[in-house]
């Protein structure tokens, strides 16, 4: 079995047309064609089945196409490793997030270490919380930022770098605006815009929510943080949501208030994969990051 061979079969899988895949490698389609006949010979099964003009995969080509991006990625692995050997402060890394980071943590995270590290690159990948989790663990991404920190998985490393409050974010002209704090309570007859179903910042709203004793009535829902916040701009209802998302950031005719009971908080942190040693540029920033949520000072 030979790499170009997972690496032919990968891209076909993906395209499900062995023309497209062709034209991706930017190779011939025959020597696709014969590369793939050839790893299905030496295989003993069939990897893909004919549908029209497309080509799809057999449960058994599924099965082996997860474990070869798997390999692939290990190997792509092996050979940064041993180029950020060679010169630790020009390697790459793939670094996750989620999108409640995006604005303003990550960005001066980045900010700070590239002044000490300038020829460290960066592949960055925003996902929701379980594909951070999986990314670690197939190897698709390095270390990931997340909130809220995951308790025990056997895979992967967690650090908790800090602990943010949720507030509520409402219409100026919602009766309890002029309010300094307020209990969760005090919301049980209030529409909620919220991401949708799966999302994590969702299920903490929720979860606070029936700690308070009631069920939240979402009659909207958003997968964008912008979008949320537009909605309850435009007196469409009301939200939580971090406090750093709306640090400097509050939607025009909207307030926040802070809640006293009960107490909506997230861990913040970083994961990293706990069977595999980091990289040496890997390890550099973990430890930079590491350091400087242990002794903050100013980006």
């Amino acid at each position: 079995m030979e790499l170009r061979q997972l690496k032919y079969f990968i891209e076909v899988a993906k395209q499900e047309h062995i023309s497209l895949a062709a034209e991706n490698l930017h190779i011939a389609q025959s020597a696709v064609s014969r590369q793939i006949g050839n790893l299905e010979a030496e295989l003993g099964v069939q990897l893909f089945q004919r549908e029209g003009r497309n080509i799809k995969l057999t449960h058994i080509g599924r099965l082996f196409a997860e474990q070869a991006v798997i390999s692939l990625n290990a190997i792509a692995n092996a050979k940064q490793l041993v180029d950020e050997y060679v010169d630790p402060e020009r390697g790459m890394i793939r670094i996750g997030f989620p999108s409640s980071l995006a604005s303003n943590t990550l960005p001066n995270i980045i900010k700070s270490f590239k002044r000490e590290h300038p020829d460290v690159r960066y592949h960055l990948r925003q996902g929701g919380y379980n594909y951070l989790i999986e990314g670690i663990n197939n190897r698709e991404i390095d270390l990931a930022f997340i909130g809220p920190v995951p308790g025990f998985d056997s895979n992967v490393h967690t650090d908790i770098l800090f602990t943010e409050n949720f507030v509520a974010l409402m219409p100026a002209t919602h009766p309890l605006a002029g309010e300094e704090n307020l209990s969760l309570s005090q919301l049980n007859m209030d529409k909620f815009v919220l991401f949708p179903e799966g999302f994590i910042l969702r299920k903490i709203v929720e979860d606070a929510c029936l700690q308070a004793g009631f069920r939240p009535y979402i009659p909207c829902e958003g997968e964008d943080l912008d979008a949320i916040k537009g909605l309850v701009s435009a007196g469409i209802g009301i939200t939580l949501l971090p406090e750093l998302i709306l640090n400097e950031n509050i939607p025009n005719g909207t307030v926040t208030l802070n809640i006293s009971q009960p107490e909506v908080k997230r861990t913040v942190g970083i994961i990293t994969p706990k069977y595999r040693e980091l990289s040496p540029s890997e390890k550099l920033f973990y430890d930079f990051v590491i350091a400087h949520f242990t002794s903050p000072k100013p980006f």
